[in-house]
């Protein structure tokens, strides 16, 4: 069977026409191996196209190119979609025209007709696609190819066209959210559930293994012996499956195994059946390894592209926990991570059955625990990657394989699995998922910064990829928490006002120590030694907006905004020059820039005046005027804003 990514040409003898320009116009035949299929065809047949010559030109080209990139078998599909989305576009356009479409002609206009397919191509998928944009793009590279070629001539419309931007638009995929936690938490109790299960069954599998014999010596009714054979490389799954005949001459104990929980058993497919139970008591099947891949997910809060990829090479058990060497193929990127172990250091604390079977968050016991079950699978499938998940499958033709884990094989899929398990989520059943219920997680814990979050890739792809649903609410509420926080500190922070009464009330000192001021601090308010001109200060040596110990350097133009200010009734002149001041810088800076830097203050300040009657300003403002009362402010206070 040939790998991923091999293929075969196959070119039928077939004239050749004498224009170079032209290709062969043969079939031409791509087989490529896949995960989910054993073989995949593609062909392009430029003959059922009008266009024949500009079919068979792409074909060449696709060809060439899936034999030097070796491209996926998704990906050889896509080519070949591509090509024939485009001929058959061509055949509507030009007509009869269209026999003579080729790249290295003018005419008839091949540059018009792909920029007119281009234009309808989205109208024929679901809105919001981003199938058209690769359609495209695929044949923007076909031609792009050809036009590096000195033997093959492409127009200069045409390559023009190729070189340029495509103007098909991307389209938009729906972002996955991540998983809720009672559902990631449902999940995680499946997986270890299963991983026990796993465990006992394998070991209940090799034990009844160790006390058969060959069938042929024993029975072939005998699961012992079955198991035997099979564990001894004795008998094939074929051979069982002709050995054992119809099921009505079998014994109870093997209609057992392919008993639906509903009582009844399937029929055409009975003796298949039979053998792939049987080989799932010896090996870990397709089904049971999404138990490890979302425990390792839970774990790592890696994607799981990375975890079901690690290879015994990739692993390296330390006396801490285990170091993990991790492969980001889209990144082309490899890179190591250490994980810590929990449980050695509270092993001599806690020592129960549940936190032995089930190690919590433990990536290196986990590792171990994938390693023991699947050891005997890998030895059989001599893998020279040494990939760990390794599972054992009856194909269709009743051959026993050991091989590469398959998480999209079609009846064990995740969603299956989560099926089988009774886990029920909202929304998609996309694995993805839980890797971004690890990133909220990791948000969580580090209160919404970004660079702590985004531990295993840029910030900036972190944004694009995971700061969506729960993961940008948490990080939108820490910033407006944050913001609440800071602005309602300084508006708590602001000054202590005393009314007219309040401060005859505390013209003692002793009374003003009841309002939180030492004697020393309260013997200063009374005797004016604390004034600052727009306010008293008890300590201008532990000013907020200076350093501790010095003497504060924004009196008293941030007076207003501080806790160590006090306001007495004496003070209301001052405060109304003050007020002044502020209006006219209100009215001179852009309302944005005078609240970022006088907002906070003007707030006070009109606090403060609107609990003064109009009497007392009234006869402040008589004050001011009788006799020449000034408010001193420092020189930076008037030319920052008059130069």
């Amino acid at each position: 069977m040939p790998r991923r990514g091999e293929f075969t040409r196959d070119f039928p003898d077939v004239p050749e026409v004498p224009d170079p320009v032209v290709g062969r116009v043969g079939e031409r035949v791509i087989r490529t191996a896949s995960a989910t299929r054993r073989n995949l065809t593609s062909r392009v047949l430029p003959s059922v196209y009008t266009c024949s010559q500009l079919a068979a030109e792409l074909a060449d080209e696709w060809v060439e190119y899936v034999e030097a990139a070796g491209l996926a078998a998704g990906t050889v599909q896509s080519y070949q979609q591509a090509i024939d989305n485009l001929c058959t576009s061509v055949d509507a356009q030009l007509g009869e025209d269209a026999a003579r479409a080729s790249l290295g002609r003018d005419q008839p206009d091949l540059a018009r007709a792909m920029a007119t397919w281009e234009r309808k191509l989205p109208s024929g998928f679901a809105p919001n696609s981003n199938r058209p944009a690769i359609l495209s793009g695929a044949v923007r590279v076909l031609i792009r190819r050809r036009v590096e070629h000195p033997e093959r001539p492409v127009t200069e419309r045409m390559a023009a066209l190729a070189k340029a931007g495509s103007g098909v638009p991307i389209g938009e995929n729906e972002e996955l959210d991540e998983f809720s936690r009672a559902e990631k938490q449902a999940m995680v109790r499946a997986a270890w559930a299963a991983v026990i299960a796993l465990e006992k069954r394998l070991e209940t599998g090799w034990r009844l293994a160790a006390q058969g014999r060959h069938p042929g010596d024993g029975s072939w009714m005998s699961i012992p012996d079955l198991l035997w054979g099979l564990a001894h490389e004795a008998v094939t799954p074929a051979q069982i499956s002709d050995a054992v005949g119809p099921t009505r001459g079998w014994t109870e104990e093997l209609r057992a195994c392919i008993r639906r929980p509903d009582g009844s058993m399937p029929v055409t497919t009975a003796r298949i059946e039979l053998t792939r139970h049987l080989v799932a008591q010896l090996w870990p099947s397709t089904f049971d390894l999404h138990a490890f891949r979302v425990l390792l997910i839970d774990a790592t809060a890696h994607p799981p592209e990375e975890v079901s990829k690690l290879t015994e090479d990739g692993v390296e058990f330390t006396p801490r926990g285990v170091r993990m060497t991790l492969v980001r193929k889209r990144a082309k990127r490899r890179y190591y991570r250490a994980f810590k172990d929990t449980s050695i250091e509270m092993a001599d604390v806690i020592e129960t059955k549940e936190f032995t079977d089930r190690p919590r968050r433990e990536p290196g016991a986990i590792v171990k625990r994938l390693m023991a079950v699947t050891e005997r699978a890998r030895q059989r499938a001599a893998d020279p990657e040494g990939n760990l998940f390794v599972r054992a499958a009856v194909d269709v033709d009743r051959e026993l394989k050991f091989c590469e884990w398959n998480p999209e094989a079609p009846l064990a899929r995740f969603s299956r699995w989560l099926e089988v398990h009774g886990v029920t989520v909202e929304g998609k059943t996309d694995i993805r998922r839980l890797r971004k219920s690890g990133k909220v997680e990791k948000v969580v814990a580090s209160r919404g910064h970004i660079h702590e979050a985004a531990d295993d890739h840029y910030e900036e792809t972190f944004k694009g990829h995971y700061a969506q649903g729960t993961t940008l609410r948490v990080i939108s509420a820490e910033v407006i928490n944050s913001a609440q926080d800071h602005w309602f500190s300084m508006a708590l922070e602001g000054p202590t006002v005393l009314s007219q009464e309040a401060a005859q009330a505390a013209e003692e000192s002793t009374q003003l120590q009841a309002l939180g001021l030492s004697k020393k601090e309260a013997d200063d308010l009374v005797e004016g030694e604390l004034d600052m001109g727009v306010t008293h200060c008890t300590n201008p040596y532990e000013s907020p907006f200076s350093p501790a110990g010095e003497l504060c350097a924004v009196a008293p133009l941030r007076c207003l905004e501080c806790r160590n200010a006090w306001v007495l009734p004496s003070q209301l002149p001052q405060l109304l020059l003050f007020s002044d001041h502020v209006e006219r810088i209100r009215q001179r800076l852009a309302p944005q820039h005078f609240t970022a830097l006088w907002g906070q203050s003007y707030v006070n300040l009109q606090a403060v005046l609107e609990d003064r009657t109009e009497q007392e300003i009234a006869l402040a403002r008589k004050h001011i005027a009788e006799g020449g009362i000034t408010l001193s402010l420092p020189l930076a206070a008037h030319v920052e804003f008059d130069a």
